[in-house]
This record gives structure tokens, sequence and C-alpha cells, in this order.
């Protein structure tokens, strides 16, 4: 019912994946497989909600807090996780990283430490140390068969840290595309309980995972928790702003709010954002089903292309976001030689594993959140570059 495969321009729309790729690769018009958004148009009924209140013609202050807005993303984790949250429990955020430093800054002092599963998405490791708090890594072991698992005595050491605070968990995690068991999620929430580690769950990927998606209210233990979410992501609105946290406790809801509101009068959201997500969480789930089926295709198609091609990297398909991890270890090649090829004679761009952190050498992040005929071009540069650089 919907057509993924149709390329959309994005060229002069003041794009950060297409018209601002220099700033991250050196050069423009390049092909860029880049920032984690999708060069998909929105579900029509999002275009439908926006264009309405678009015909209304004043843009006044406005508000978040009333059961249109809170009332959608109620409903959306019930019919589509079977969690049932506390509308009161629901604030308003401009993005998903901004809730989270707030709640950082609340729940830690300067120098205190945040336990964090890496290889992780680069903005973490940026926001804290902006904010000169400690980053504990937990890294994540890669399995024979491909996956990524805790290393589950690692995990408790840090977090019985005096200095650890907080566990800032990615779930489904960036950029790994792992989607947490029920089973690891409450391990994890006995052992923060244990040590007096209070949780904030990065869930923005949780519409696109493959496997099934637990919610941490379905496995929290204690009131020390909470969920930031968004419908940017999955239903490719970002620009629109707009983010939300379920917080469990009430005086940590408070405190949160205050800083919204009175420290950095953030009170009044964007009114497209808001209808966004009201749009997306009422009207949008027939729209990310199709979504979903087309993005795994597209990441099958890469894992029957590399390992075609190199049977020795054995590429799993994640089992959740549109970010392919690609380990390309196993063929020993110089990785800024590949950068270099893939820019200058292949002109695309294509991120490199180590921005998000020393465990991601060695790999790529390909996002493939755009139509198959993308993907084939950015595959078919990646294993042509890789050719000229393994020797044989």
């Amino acid at each position: 019912m919907f057509d993924f495969s149709v390329p959309v321009n994005r060229y002069g729309t003041y794009c950060t994946q297409w018209d601002y790729v220099a700033d991250r690769f050196g050069c423009d018009d390049l092909l860029p497989f880049t920032i984690s958004d999708m060069d998909f148009s929105v579900a029509p009924c999002i275009q439908k909600a926006l264009a309405t209140r678009l015909e209304h013609s004043v843009f006044g202050y406005s508000r978040w807090n009333h059961d249109d807005f809170k009332l959608a993303i109620c409903g959306w984790f019930k019919r589509r996780y079977h969690t049932e949250l506390d509308s009161h429990s629901i604030v308003y955020g401009p993005s998903v990283i901004y809730i989270i430093s707030q709640l950082v800054q609340l729940w830690t002092e300067v120098g205190d430490g945040v336990l964090v599963h890496t290889p992780a998405y680069d903005a973490f490791a940026n926001m804290l140390n902006a904010n000169q708090r400690q980053l504990l890594t937990s890294p994540l072991l890669k399995t024979d068969t491909g996956s990524y698992e805790i290393d589950w005595p690692q995990f408790e050491a840090q977090a019985a840290r005096i200095e650890c605070k907080v566990l800032l968990l990615c779930s489904p995690q960036n950029p790994t595309g792992r989607v947490w068991t029920r089973d690891e999620l409450t391990r994890m929430a006995q052992i923060c309980q244990h040590h007096n580690v209070n949780v904030i769950s990065d869930d923005i990927h949780m519409d696109i995972a493959f496997s099934d998606y637990i919610s941490w209210p379905q496995v929290a233990v204690d009131q020390q928790w909470a969920l930031v979410s968004s419908a940017s992501k999955s239903f490719n609105i970002p620009a629109l702003t707009g983010a939300y946290a379920v917080i469990a406790d009430e005086s940590m809801r408070d405190g949160y709010l205050t800083q919204l509101k009175a420290a950095h009068g953030l009170s009044s959201p964007s009114i497209l954002g808001v209808i966004g997500h009201i749009a997306a969480y009422n009207e949008g789930e027939e729209w990310l089903d199709c979504l979903k089926e087309y993005l795994h295709s597209n990441l099958h198609y890469v894992a029957e292309q590399l390992n075609q091609a190199f049977p020795e990297l054995h590429y799993q398909v994640p089992q959740g976001t549109y970010l392919a991890w690609i380990d390309l270890n196993p063929l020993n090649i110089d990785m800024d030689a590949l950068q270099q090829l893939l820019i200058n004679d292949h002109r695309v761009a294509i991120m490199r594993g180590d921005t998000y952190g020393i465990e991601g050498t060695g790999y790529v992040r390909l996002n493939v959140g755009c139509p198959r005929s993308k993907v084939e071009m950015g595959v078919t540069a990646l294993i042509a570059a890789l050719n000229e650089l393994v020797i044989r």
C-alpha cells in the first residue's frame, strides 16, 4: 500500500545527511549513508495532519500537557508493546538527547559515572563529557553467531563502582542492533537496584525492532528509572522536534519539569511536533508495519551481497534498527584507505565504526533507511572498495 522505492530528492532542504555531508567527510556531492534518518516521505496520516494545521495560519504558543498527546503515547505502548503507562508520568522534551542530558544532570554530580554498553551512539559520550560526567563502558562481546552479548561479570563490576550512578541503556542498541530479551533486561534491573543505580532507557529505536521489544516498565523493580523515546526515528520526523519520557518517580518528574520550564524556558513545544506524534501514534501503524518489512528486506540484501563477496564476514541481519553494523576486521584492511577510496573514487559516505568508540574499530555503520536502489549503490561501492584492498 505504501511505495518506499521512490527516491526523494533531499538536496536544497537544509538536510544534514545530504546538504552538509562535507561537515564529516570533507567533500560535497557524496551519496550518504550516515545520519540515522530516512530518505522516505513520512506517513500520509502525518502529512495530512500537518497540512490541516498549517491551513489554520496562526502558530502561537502551544501545550503538550494534554490528553491528546499523552494518551496517544499510552495507546501506542498498550497496543504495540503490551505496556500500561500512567499518563501522569509522561513529560515532553525537545529531543531524546536533551531529556537524557537533563536527567543525567539531575541524578548525578560532576565526576559521577554513567554506565553505557559500547560501542555506543556517539552523542552519549559527547553529552557526558560536556556535562563533566564519566563514561563507564561495558563492552559488548561479539559471539560466534555474529550477535552481541553482555559481559555480565564486567557489567556488574562497573555497576558496583561507587561513582556509578546511572545506567544509560540503549534499547534497541545503537549501533549493534541488539534487541534485549526480557531475561537480559530483568537481570540489568536487578543489578541496578542492588547497587542503587538509576536507569535511563533510550528507546528511540523501539519501533524498528524485528524481534520482541520489551519496554523497561515491564521489568522495572523500583521507581528509579525513566524511559525516553520519540516518534522521530520510526516515523522520520526529527525536524519537527519533540520527544517524551516516562518518569516513574513523581519527585524525579517534578525535578525534570523544573529544568524544562523554569531553567530552560522550553514548556511551549513545536505544535507541528506534537501533532506529528499524535497522528503517528493514532493512525500510523499500518505504514510503520510496511516500512519495517521494507527495511528488513534492505538489511537482508546487504547480508546477501556482503556474504557472497566475502564469506569470511558472516554478516548477520540485526535484530533491530535500520543500521547495518558491519565487522570488517576479518578482512584485515586499512580503514583509512577504505574511507579514502569510498570518498574519492566511489563518492560514497559511510560512517566508520570507531566513531562509536574503540570497540567499533574495523567496523562501518551503513544506514539502509532509503530506497533499495540507493542501498544497491552503497553496497556495490563498499564491495568494490574492499576488493581493491583485500589481499586474496
